[in-house]
């Protein structure tokens, strides 16, 4: 990967390409910086935020199987995971202790398959048991390395796993990435989750980032003995909500036990139980998504579009 050519920002012929102009109150250092960064971001199409306001929704379990989902149809895919406190994704993937190549020049990014690639602050720490103790500049700058020093070449789609809550994770994702498609919420059916999650949507909407649909997680448990559906935690509230705050509404996940099996033994759930109700749901949730961002950007090859 580290011998993949990539071109100057600046030599694209893009008149509106904002990596070309300098700011007026930005210094030549930062302007720089910026380039690097976008000279990144442009080579990939889709960027996709995954947001909740509540803890325990199955967040990270959403953002892990949408980008083995997209990269099983094909698509050049990188997962980018900002929970700087709490990352699950390689654990998840079963990619926990996987050494990274780490240089002054660019961060190499794990490989899953051949469409798969994945970066958390997971691969940088030491243990399983070490805190990661950062105030908000820091964290800034580690998600900022994120995004300009990973090679993550020419993809179509990057999928950002963000902790819970509005705070400066997922704001440092907005403000860095130019062009960013959008947020996926992922909300449980009961009220307490639902409140918290109205905040998401609220939060997109003040920073100006379209919500590109809600996924209801958890929603009613289908017995794999007898096929009764039991609804544990409700059912429906994700998507009444949906509908009441105007966003799309993408789908419901049902619970499957063995979610949290294939988790806690890093087997990719949408992988190993490709038959399952959930697994059927969740696909039925991401043709969706597709479909609406595919509309939007008729051009997925980002080889056609570098800045």
């Amino acid at each position: 990967m580290s011998g993949e050519k990539q071109e100057e920002c600046g030599s694209c012929q893009k008149s509106d390409c904002s990596a070309q102009k300098r700011r007026s109150d930005e210094s030549s250092e930062e302007f720089k910086e910026r380039q690097a960064l976008l000279s990144k971001l442009c080579r990939i199409q889709h960027k996709i935020i995954v947001l909740s306001g509540k803890g325990g929704v199955g967040k990270s379990t959403v953002a892990a199987n949408l980008a083995l989902s997209l990269a099983a149809q094909g698509k050049k895919t990188g997962l980018l995971d900002v929970d700087i406190h709490g990352p699950s994704v390689p654990k998840m993937l079963g990619l926990e202790g996987y050494p990274i190549e780490v240089s002054q020049e660019y961060w190499a990014p794990v490989p899953l398959g051949d469409n798969l690639k994945v970066m958390s602050i997971g691969f940088l720490l030491r243990g399983r048991d070490e805190a990661v103790i950062w105030r908000g500049p820091i964290k800034m700058g580690v998600i900022k390395q994120f995004l300009r020093d990973v090679e993550w070449g020419e993809l179509d789609y990057l999928v950002i796993d963000s902790p819970p809550g509005t705070g400066d994770e997922p704001l440092s994702v907005i403000q860095l990435i130019e062009g960013l498609d959008g947020a996926v919420v992922v909300t449980t059916p009961q009220d307490i989750s639902i409140i918290d999650v109205r905040r998401s949507i609220q939060f997109c909407r003040t920073v100006k980032m379209p919500v590109l649909g809600v996924i209801e997680n958890m929603s009613g448990f289908v017995c794999p003995h007898c096929g009764k559906t039991t609804d544990i935690f409700k059912s429906g509230g994700g998507e009444n909500m949906a509908k009441e705050m105007k966003v799309p509404f993408l789908g419901r996940i049902p619970l499957d036990p063995r979610i949290a099996q294939a988790c806690d033994q890093g087997a990719p759930y949408f992988q190993t139980f490709a038959d399952s109700e959930s697994a059927k749901a969740f696909a039925g949730a991401i043709a969706l998504l597709i479909s609406a961002l595919e509309k939007r950007s008729p051009d997925l090859n980002p080889a056609t579009s570098q800045g």
